[in-house]
């Protein structure tokens, strides 16, 4: 069962925290993945349209591939349901993915070799910043994605 938050924004801009946000709660069934995809791409457009956020396709494309090897991880290594939620301050993304397992993820050593195991990898080298806490059930992690264009 999936329940959106619709996009909250921020009704004083004179106060500090998120321009806007949104959070929707997966199952954790492997359709979750496709389904927080889309959820962060349907964020995204709404952040255009109705607060004028440009955001280049680079970004949006590593939003996407953050939130589906997060959520990815999720159903191989955490049972039942996830929480994903995302916020937009000072130009940057924030992505984060709460499940069921409280054991902390470990980035494994780069070794090219390797035949699967890489998507934490990537979403380090790609992200702002990633952390990883434990919660009285479960963790969180979050991951900081720009949206900003990479190259000038």
């Amino acid at each position: 069962m999936v329940e959106e938050v619709a996009l909250r924004g921020r009704e004083n801009p004179g106060v500090e925290g998120p321009v806007a946000w949104a959070g929707v709660a997966y199952d954790g069934n492997l359709g979750s993945i496709g389904n927080a995809r889309q959820f962060v791409t349907g964020f995204l457009t709404q952040l255009h349209q109705e607060h004028r956020i440009e955001v280049c396709a680079l970004a949006a494309g590593v939003a996407e591939l953050v939130v589906s090897e997060l959520v990815t991880n999720v159903c191989k290594y955490a049972p039942g349901p996830c929480v994903v939620n995302v916020e937009v301050a000072d130009r940057v993304l924030a992505i984060t993915v709460w499940d069921t397992n409280p054991a902390l993820p470990v980035v494994d050593v780069s070794d090219p070799g390797r035949i699967g195991g890489h998507g934490l990898e990537l979403v380090t080298v790609m992200c702002e910043g990633v952390e990883a806490r434990r919660e009285p059930i479960g963790k969180r992690i979050k991951a900081r994605v720009s949206l900003e264009p990479a190259f000038g």
